[in-house]
C-alpha cells in the first residue's frame, strides 16, 4: 500500500489502472493458507483443552465449519464486486449507512490490534520459554509491550508487503506446525501417549457437553481469522470467478485438517490439564513427544510465526485508521502521514497505545484472543445478513451465488456464537465495549468538527478503508 499525503484527494477511478492478474491457484493457495495460520493454534490450543478436556479437535472442526459457511458468503461478495474489498465496504453497498459502515469498519480495526496484542504476548512466553528466560507475570507483560514498541518502530519505518514474502512466511508457520503433527504421529505408532483421550470430555457438574464445546469455540474461532482477508487478492488473481472460490475452499479445508491433526498430536502427547498450564502449549507438546529436539528451535519458528502476524495486525489497523480519517469519520488529525517517512504515524501511534493498553491491562491470551473473535463474528453477523440484502443488486457479469440458505446459517451461528449464553468471558464485551466507545467518542467528535466546517463524509471506495481484514 503507497500512502498519500493527508491533503491529497482520492484518485478517480477512470484513470486508475488495473491490478495485474499474476496469481494462480497455487500461489493463491499459499497465500490463504498463510493468511489463517498462525497465532491462534500456537497460543490457544491449551485454553480450548482447558474447556473440553480431550477433545480439543472438536471445537476447532466447529469454529472451520462457522468459518466456513461465512466463507460462502464473501465469495459471492467478492465476485459480484471484485474491486469492493472489505466488510465495511460490502455493508455500506448493502445498507448505506454511514454509521453502520464505521462500526463495522472500526471494529475490523479493534480486531487487529487484539490479534496483534495476543501474538505479542505469545511472543514474550514463546521466547521466555526459548532462551530459558524464566520470565512470568509483569516480565512477560513488559517484553510484550517492548516487542510491541518493536512492531510500532518498523511500521513507522515502512513495510513492503508482496505475495512472495508471504509464501515464506507461510513455509515457516506450517513448518511449526507439521512438527508437532509429525512428532505426534510418531509417538502414537511408538505407543506413546494416550490416544483414548482424544473422546474424552471434560466432566461438568451437569454432565452436559453442548456448552462446554460452544465455549471452547469461542476462543477456537479465532485461529480461523484470516480467510476473510484473503478476498482482497480476487482482483489479482487469474480467472477469479473460476478460481476463487474452489481455491478459498480447499485452503480452508487444508488449515482445517491441519488444526484437527495438530489437536489430536496435542492431546495424545500431554494430558488437557497441563496443556492449559501458561502461554506455550506447542512447547509442551515438542518437549513431551521428543524429548531430544532442539527445543530453542521449534521457539523461534513460533516466535517468528506470532511476530508476522503481530506485525501485519498492526500494518493493517493503523491504515485502516488513517483510511477512515481520509474518509471523514475519524478526526483528522489521523490522517496525517510523516514527511520523510510517508507513513500514517498518528495512526501507527495511536493503534500502538490501544495495544499497550490491552497488554497491560487484559493481558491474557484467552481474554485478548477471544475479544477478537467475538468482534469478528459481529462482522461477519453483519456480512452474511449484506449478502442476502444486496440479492435486489443484480450485476452484469457472472459470479458465484451462494445457496440461500447458507447466508442465513451463517447469520444465526455467527449471532449465536457472540451471546453470553456461550460461556464466553465477560472480560471480552468490556473489552469490545470500551474499544467501541472510543470509536463512537472519536466519531461524535468528527461529526462535530465537520459540522463546523463544512465537510461530509464521502462513501468508502478506496482500499484504504475497509480493505484489510486481521490476521491471526
Amino acid at each position: 500500500m503507497t500512502d498519500v499525503p493527508a491533503n491529497a484527494s482520492p484518485p478517480s477511478s477512470s484513470v486508475e489502472p488495473s491490478l495485474h492478474r499474476v496469481m494462480g491457484p497455487w500461489l493463491l493457495l499459499l497465500f490463504i493458507v498463510g493468511d489463517i495460520l498462525g497465532t491462534g493454534i500456537y497460543a490457544l490450543t491449551g485454553q480450548v483443552a482447558k474447556q473440553v478436556g480431550g477433545v480439543v479437535w472438536l471445537p476447532f472442526l466447529v469454529a472451520f465449519v462457522v468459518a466456513l459457511i461465512t466463507a460462502f458468503s464473501y465469495l459471492e461478495l467478492v465476485t459480484k464486486y471484485p474491486k469492493a474489498a472489505g466488510a465495511a465496504l460490502y455493508t455500506h453497498k448493502a445498507f448505506g449507512i454511514h454509521f453502520i459502515t464505521f462500526i463495522v469498519a472500526f471494529a475490523v480495526m479493534c480486531s487487529g490490534i487484539t490479534s496483534a496484542s495476543t501474538a505479542s504476548r505469545a511472543f514474550a512466553a514463546n521466547m521466555s520459554s526459548a532462551m530459558d528466560l524464566g520470565l512470568s507475570g509483569w516480565g512477560i507483560t513488559v517484553t510484550g509491550l517492548v516487542f510491541m514498541a518493536v512492531v510500532a518502530a518498523v511500521n513507522f519505518r515502512g513495510v513492503g508487503e508482496s505475495v512472495k514474502a508471504n509464501v515464506v512466511l507461510t513455509c515457516v508457520e506450517l513448518t511449526g506446525l507439521l512438527i508437532v503433527i509429525i512428532i505426534g504421529l510418531w509417538a502414537i505408532g511408538l505407543g506413546q501417549g494416550d490416544v483414548s483421550r482424544v473422546l474424552e470430555f471434560r466432566s461438568t457438574p451437569d454432565g452436559g457437553m453442548f456448552w462446554p464445546v460452544i465455549a471452547a469455540t469461542t476462543l477456537a474461532f479465532f485461529a480461523m481469522v484470516g480467510f476473510e482477508d484473503s478476498v482482497n487478492m480476487a482482483e489479482e488473481c487469474k480467472d477469479p470467478t473460476r478460481n476463487f472460490p474452489r481455491v478459498l475452499l480447499a485452503g480452508l479445508a487444508i488449515t482445517g485438517a491441519i488444526y484437527v491433526l495438530v489437536s489430536i498430536s496435542a492431546i495424545t502427547l500431554v494430558a488437557p490439564e497441563k496443556l492449559a498450564e501458561g502461554e506455550t502449549p506447542l512447547l509442551q507438546v515438542v518437549q513431551q513427544g521428543a524429548p531430544n529436539f532442539p527445543l530453542w528451535i521449534f521457539g523461534f519458528i513460533t516466535m517468528f510465526a506470532v511476530a508476522n502476524s503481530a506485525l501485519i495486525n498492526m500494518l493493517m489497523a493503523s491504515r485502516l485508521v488513517y483510511g477512515m480519517s481520509r474518509e471523514h469519520v475519524l478526526p483528522p488529525a489521523l490522517g496525517r502521514v510523516h514527511r520523510t517517512r510517508r507513513t500514517p504515524y498518528v495512526a501507527i501511534g495511536f493503534t500502538t497505545l490501544l495495544a499497550f493498553a490491552l497488554i497491560t491491562f487484559v493481558g491474557e491470551v484467552p481474554a485478548l484472543g477471544g475479544t477478537t473473535a467475538l468482534l469478528l463474528l459481529c462482522v461477519f453477523t453483519v456480512v452474511n445478513v449484506a449478502v442476502l440484502v444486496l440479492r435486489r443488486d443484480p450485476v452484469e457479469h457472472q459470479h458465484f451465488r451462494t445457496p440461500t440458505f447458507l447466508p442465513i446459517l451463517g447469520a444465526v451461528f455467527c449471532a449465536f456464537l457472540t451471546g453470553p449464553w456461550t460461556g464466553r468471558a465477560v472480560v471480552q464485551y468490556h473489552v469490545a465495549g470500551v474499544l467501541l466507545a472510543i470509536g463512537i467518542g472519536l466519531w461524535f467528535v468528527t461529526v462535530m468538527f465537520n459540522r463546523a466546517t463544512g465537510v461530509k463524509p464521502v462513501d468508502p471506495d478506496r482500499e484504504d478503508f475497509g480493505r484489510r481484514g486481521p490476521k491471526n
